[in-house]
């Protein structure tokens, strides 16, 4: 889908139908109309520089939708002298291809280069991908491609290797702001808002230029008695669907943040996240399997209950079901929030698991053997075990540890929470350890 935006300076005319979608009409005719990527398109950006000086690269044109990747390509093209080509991901295959790069080849013969520009570029396969490398590497074209995914988990390294990637901001609110303003330019008329309404239209848009024009076009398409608020804007148009993909990076930026914000100690925060998930249709048990296991990563025997808590949120969410069992999630959320944190075991796992690897098969000392058997038993199997029950202080000070090995410490409790507790009789052991030595 094309993108687009104008800024409030004026623009040159250019050619568009008096019919055409709003959109369209505030199509910018320069890269310094474009609004809200000043930091590409400024005299100081990536994109600002290669045009100053008349040579572009290759690259990777990465943002949300409506933030002006396709007019941007456009413009581009203007800007340097290029022909512009433009093929789209999703309804191209191998013979648009190759057309297109005949095409390529046959205008550098008579001296004009060819810019490019393949929208979705991530829905082209691995193979569709490597394709383009032999023409970017030869100048047959100079690739412009745009992505609403990652590059680096859609696009192979080696046309990464061979392409800038540049990143497009969402746009915000004073950017949007300006596309209004221009819209009530060009259609001659205020859009029928009061202020609060205009803003709730604004934060709408969750930073999409094009969707918030579409809106405005509509906003001007009805007859209206007077200026709505923003619940007269909330009754007339659609809500906004959030941008998220549960296969996708929003997914995992998501749970990211969620996770990241129950380690933060910052409950308001983690909630807000736990709501986005939700709300955009995120399976509630996924959500719960990560606070889950936030509970023995980043809480451990900080506050044992952490788990607990969790899991008998498990337990009542399968009981409920939603939306009545997401509640029971809320409240796992905000209890591994708002408790003490520790890394303690997590690391300690990780530490154990290392040198268990290491050690290979060593046998623990025999005094802590088993010996069902007289022949084990003859040979030393449980011989001098000390039974700790049986001495004064219930702790016999005994070696645990292979004889081959120096013994380890893997688990450092913190000085926050239960561990605190922890940390005081482990020190109690260790100087009665040390006293039988």
């Amino acid at each position: 889908m094309a993108d687009l935006f104008a800024s409030d300076e004026p623009q040159p005319a250019h050619e568009v139908a008096p019919d055409a979608p709003l959109a369209d009409r505030l199509r910018p005719a320069r890269l310094a109309d474009v609004v809200g990527q000043d930091h590409l398109t400024g005299p100081e950006g990536a994109i600002g520089r290669m045009v100053a000086a008349g040579k572009l690269s290759s690259m990777i044109l990465w943002g949300p939708p409506g933030t002006g990747k396709t007019t941007i390509a456009r413009l581009l093209a203007d800007a340097v002298g290029l022909r512009f080509a433009s093929i789209s991901a999703v309804f191209s295959g191998v013979a648009d291809l190759k057309r297109v790069f005949a095409e390529a080849r046959d205008h550098a013969k008579i001296g004009k280069r060819t810019l490019l520009f393949v929208d979705e570029i991530h829905r082209f396969n691995r193979a569709q991908q490597d394709g383009f490398l032999p023409y970017v590497e030869d100048g047959t074209v100079t690739l412009v491609g745009a992505t609403t995914e990652n590059p680096s988990f859609e696009l192979n390294a080696a046309l990464l290797s061979r392409a800038q990637v540049l990143i497009l901001h969402r746009l915000d609110a004073a950017a949007l702001g300006q596309l209004l303003d221009r819209a009530e330019t060009e259609e001659e008329r205020p859009l029928p808002l009061d202020t609060a309404a205009r803003d709730a239209l604004i934060a709408s848009a969750d930073g999409d230029g094009r969707f918030l024009l579409n809106q405005a076009e509509t906003l001007f398409s009805v007859n209206l008695d007077a200026a709505l608020d923003p619940a007269g804007l909330s009754a007339l148009l659609q809500r906004r669907v959030a941008v998220y993909d549960k296969d996708r990076e929003g997914h995992y930026n998501l749970i990211s943040a969620l996770h990241k914000s129950l380690r933060g100690s910052d409950p308001q925060a983690a909630l807000y996240y736990l709501a986005r998930m939700l709300v955009a249709g995120e399976e509630p048990l996924y959500v719960l399997r990560r606070i889950v296991r936030f509970a023995s990563e980043d809480i451990g025997l900080a506050d044992p209950n952490a788990l607990v808590q969790c899991l008998a949120a498990k337990d009542a969410y399968d009981f409920l079901g939603s939306p009545e069992g997401e509640l029971a999630i809320v409240q796992a959320c905000l209890y591994c929030a708002t408790a003490p944190k520790s890394n303690a075991a997590y690391k300690a796992a990780g530490a154990a698991w290392r040198s268990a690897k290491a050690t290979g098969s060593l046998m623990p000392p025999q005094n802590i053997l088993n010996a069902p058997t007289k022949l084990m038993k003859d040979i030393g199997y449980g011989k001098g075990y000390a039974y700790d029950h049986d001495t004064a202080d219930g702790f016999s000070g005994s070696n645990y540890w292979p004889e081959e090995m120096t013994p380890e410490t893997y688990y450092r409790p913190v000085d926050r929470g239960f561990e605190k507790r922890i940390a005081e009789r482990m020190a109690w052991w260790e100087e009665r350890r040390e006293r039988n030595q």
